[in-house]
């Protein structure tokens, strides 16, 4: 909280107000358990117990009691702001591991390809679309491919979302060939002179392999007809789905190599931990979260102002 006592603004004090349930589950319960243990220095074993409750997953639970153990006495341990400054410390330093979501291998590239995956219901194409205003509003030119054809909604929501941006969308009937669809998107976009190609995938469960295999297809079509694409492999994950949201996103990286991670719905859930999580298990950059269902709620990630809002003083 700034010195004055009033909310944080713009788009920090969006990331606050959107952590504020995360931040409740996490800081709040390290707080309740100071309380309960008045006098005394709570036990590793009951914050560890806490942090992995906090979906923030044993392994980096594991290393933020064992930063704990080694840079506090007991003494200290008893003090609730230096346990908060080594949890915050630790949490920063794995989100900082992953580097940032990487540029394609040549910066002049026309048009730089974005494969959009995910899940049914992550927000996938609400992200596109969110994605697409932002290049548009910097000056790109941007095409989107309705490569999710096994779900007609799927093509008209897309359709919706070009028209209400201004972007182009190449697609076929329902249950017309993904590849086919990426195929022709990609000889629009290079004929129009695009900037961006955005594709949408079908809403792959990670326990279909068929499903699997047709993703590796269109990237194996993307290849071939524009080597060095598609430049970056963003999946789309629903924070409120917690560590469910890590088995998904494994799967995907084993398939196709993720070059970045976007979490939806991030205001809306306690689970915010899982963005840590994500982050130490899978070393992929966390591109951006979606902090609400506005047109520009989908923001560019920093772990230094998601720590920094996680523990924001109440």
């Amino acid at each position: 909280m700034p010195p004055n006592g009033t909310p944080p603004t713009g788009l920090f004090g969006q990331l606050v107000a959107g952590l504020a349930r995360t931040r409740q589950r996490l800081i709040g319960q390290i707080e309740r358990l100071f309380a309960a243990n008045a006098g005394s220095a709570p036990t590793l074993e009951a914050l560890e117990e806490l942090l992995i409750a906090a979906d923030l997953g044993p392994i980096v639970a594991g290393q933020i009691i064992a930063a704990l153990h080694q840079r506090l006495g007991r003494r200290d341990l008893k003090e609730l702001r230096h346990v908060e400054e080594t949890v915050k410390e630790e949490i920063l330093s794995v989100l900082k591991a992953t580097t940032p979501p990487p540029l394609s291998a040549d910066p002049d590239a026309r048009p730089r390809v974005f494969l959009f995956l995910g899940v049914n219901g992550s927000g996938k194409t609400t992200t596109i679309g969110k994605f697409a205003k932002r290049l548009i509003d910097e000056g790109g030119k941007v095409i989107v491919a309705g490569a999710d054809t096994f779900r007609a909604a799927a093509i008209e929501q897309l359709q919706v979302w070009g028209k209400r941006v201004g972007a182009h969308v190449v697609c076929h009937q329902a249950g017309a060939d993904p590849s086919a669809v990426v195929f022709d998107a990609l000889q629009a976009a290079v004929a129009r002179q695009a900037t961006h190609l955005l594709i949408d995938t079908a809403g792959r469960l990670h326990t279909k392999r068929n499903l699997m295999e047709e993703l590796k297809k269109i990237h194996r079509v993307i290849s071939r007809q524009m080597p060095g694409a598609p430049y970056e492999r963003f999946m789309v994950l629903d924070a409120t789905s917690g560590l469910n949201a890590l088995a998904q996103a494994r799967e995907f990286h084993d398939a196709v190599g993720l070059t970045g991670l976007v979490l939806t719905k991030l205001d809306g859930t306690a689970k915010g931990g899982i963005v840590v999580a994500i982050a130490q298990h899978l070393k992929v950059p966390i591109a951006f979260v979606g902090l609400g269902e506005g047109l520009d709620d989908l923001q560019p990630f920093s772990p230094e102002a998601f720590t920094d809002a996680l523990f924001v003083s109440s």
